[in-house]
């Protein structure tokens, strides 16, 4: 009755309402605590997989460099360039080979078609090589002693197969019997005919062409238009020369920008051939009758 009078009873009452507050809150902040400690505990967990992870990431890394260094290792055993004499020794050699009944494996192999089953199946793990010497003749044995991949000037079409013998012909590889070969620049033109390797009848002109465009008079769109025009006219004469000929095996070679003009007509293949038509024309049957040696 003294508290009521006093006003001791609401203080107690409101007392005891902040006691429980107090209490309240207290579990509160102990259950933040423990949410917080489950937080660090998930926040660990994760950066603990996290770094896992990153180290399997460069672990996987380093595989892969290592694998492509591998591959990149996988090298031809040796490369030569052949002509004449020594063209003419190797396809001695190669035609000198003789085994059992399907011993040896020749193919020539396409550059613009992908790598045939029976070429994968016969070079194995070196095919890969075989792939990027093509176009190519690729030989090789059952034993696996023979390998050689060699660029064909006359190519045949694409074939596969298994024989006792390297199957080649020399007329692909060398200047055999009568034949002509026409070089083709933007500016030139040079045609001989051949028995062999000797030169019977020559052919050749040049065509004179804007080679730059002056600053006064054309503009530029007109001087390239001109030009355009003129190797047009140019390249119009050539095929008029060379169709007058009309020969049986034929080859064009010669800029790259302006030869394929002639793939109707013959096999084209781009050299480099400079200076006046019979100097360069030369050099053009050189470069065609050269061929690429790679061992793979």
């Amino acid at each position: 009755m003294l508290d009521r009078l006093l006003g001791r009873a609401s203080l107690k009452e409101r007392v005891a309402e902040l006691e429980e507050e107090n209490h309240h809150l207290e579990r509160q902040l102990d259950a933040e605590k423990e949410r917080r400690a489950d937080a660090a505990t998930e926040r660990q967990r994760a950066e603990t997989e996290v770094n896992r992870l990153e180290d399997r990431v460069a672990e996987l890394q380093d595989r892969v460099e290592r694998l492509q260094d591998e591959e990149g290792e996988s090298t031809f055993r040796a490369e030569e360039t052949l002509s004449r004499a020594r063209l003419s020794e190797v396809l001695d050699r190669l035609q000198s080979v003789e085994t059992e009944p399907e011993g040896v494996f020749t193919a020539y192999v396409d550059a613009e078609r992908s790598l045939p089953g029976p070429v994968r199946d016969a070079f194995g793990d070196r095919a890969s090589l075989v792939a990027s010497a093509a176009p190519c003749l690729a030989v090789t044995d059952d034993a696996g002693i023979l390998s050689a991949c060699l660029s064909v000037p006359a190519p045949p079409s694409p074939f596969t197969g298994w024989a006792d013998t390297v199957q080649l012909e020399r007329s692909w590889f060398e200047p055999t019997g009568e034949h002509v070969v026409a070089l083709v620049r933007s500016d030139l033109f040079a045609m001989g005919e051949y028995d062999g390797r000797e030169q019977t009848a020559f052919h050749g002109f040049d065509s004179e062409l804007k080679s730059q465009h002056s600053k006064g008079g054309f503009s530029q769109s007109r001087f390239e238009r001109l030009r355009d025009q003129q190797i047009d006219s140019h390249l119009d004469r050539c095929r008029a020369a060379i169709e007058e000929v009309s020969p049986d095996r034929l080859y064009v070679v010669g800029e790259g920008s302006v030869i394929h003009e002639f793939e109707d007509l013959a096999t084209t293949k781009p050299v480099d051939a400079t200076g006046e038509p019979d100097a360069a024309l030369d050099d053009a049957v050189r470069s065609l009758w050269t061929v690429r040696l790679r061992v793979p």
